[in-house]
């Protein structure tokens, strides 16, 4: 094999992170035929194709996400060179690159992120929040490590994905501390009729909420519908209503938005998912999240558990 021309390696590089070679040619200011010569030249003094054709699309094959992996490593490396050389602070933390999808509870998702920033090798979190469809395009543009989801992803979507179950939680309301109070010896047919702040529509704990209330005949009125979960519970701490949240942070919701517990609903569980391109996680931080997560995430214990009074 003739030695690696980093030059092509670098426009490989550009193409695969930005997702098209018209993206690419926007970042580098140079014409599309001049990239798609450098990745073909590239592609013959591998002997490998890195590029396959899907729809109008370009799709990183196996050999390409092997080499993007590598790439994105040594272009990482040069920049750190030239920050030494120029005498900015040095050092190499690990990167891990993590979609939230918007209606995951942020609390949640730290306590998730945590085991990653406890590793001994230093690592850097960057954190994206959007819509499912938004950050499973970045994962397929190897934008990002790994997405953080409170469902799975369905089978037949068109981004090629796997699920790794982290762990689950039953559901528990929260209130100001008034009104709290005052519906707690009743729950849940104190519900019925109460103030209500509730999670976007399209999202499944909204759904398996409904079919509870369903099943319970309970109306509660509904005065607020929140796609962030974060801007729900500041409602809540506000006054304006109750609102659920995962059981297995109660301490910390009940701490952080001065709002206390209502009751618990057993049957309405939330699950949470890390989705990433690889059928078998490799990223060491994602490995530590999926570790310590299985651990900790499978069940409430009593000491998540605040009093209600």
């Amino acid at each position: 094999m003739e030695a690696l021309n980093y030059h092509h390696l670098f426009y490989f590089w550009m193409v695969a992170r930005e997702g098209s070679i018209a993206a690419a040619c926007e970042q580098l200011d140079v014409s599309q035929p001049t990239i798609s010569a450098q990745i073909r030249a590239l592609e013959r003094s591998l002997g490998l194709g890195l590029f396959a054709r899907e729809g109008r699309g370009l799709v990183l094959t196996d050999a390409g996400r092997v080499a993007y992996r590598y790439a994105d490593e040594i272009f990482s490396l040069g920049r750190e060179l030239r920050d030494t050389i120029s005498g900015r602070p040095a050092g190499h933390p690990l990167r891990l690159a993590v979609g939230v999808i918007d209606a995951m509870s942020k609390l949640v998702v730290a306590r998730l992120l945590e085991p990653a920033l406890r590793l001994e090798e230093p690592v850097r979190i960057i954190c994206s929040e959007g819509s499912v469809e938004e950050l499973l395009g970045d994962l397929a543009r190897h934008r990002l490590d790994v997405v953080l989801s409170d469902v799975p992803l369905a089978p037949g979507a068109a981004v090629r994905a796997y699920n790794h179950q982290l762990g689950e939680s039953d559901v528990a309301i929260f209130g100001p501390p008034a009104l709290a109070d005052s519906l707690a010896d009743d729950f849940p047919r104190s519900l019925d009729g109460a103030p209500m702040l509730l999670p976007a529509e399209q999202t499944a704990v909204r759904r398996s909420l409904e079919h509870w209330f369903e099943s319970e005949n309970l109306r509660p009125r509904i005065v607020g519908e929140f796609e962030d979960s974060a801007l729900m519970k500041a409602f809540g701490h506000s006054g304006f209503g109750l609102f659920p949240s995962p059981a297995v942070i109660a301490r910390e919701v009940c701490d952080q938005y001065k709002v206390r517990l209502v009751g618990r609903i057993d049957s309405v569980r939330e699950q949470f998912y890390a989705i990433s391109i690889d059928r078998r996680l490799k990223h060491p931080a994602v490995v530590a999240i999926s570790e310590v997560a299985r651990r900790r995430f499978l069940t409430t214990t009593p000491a998540d558990q605040p009093a209600a009074d």
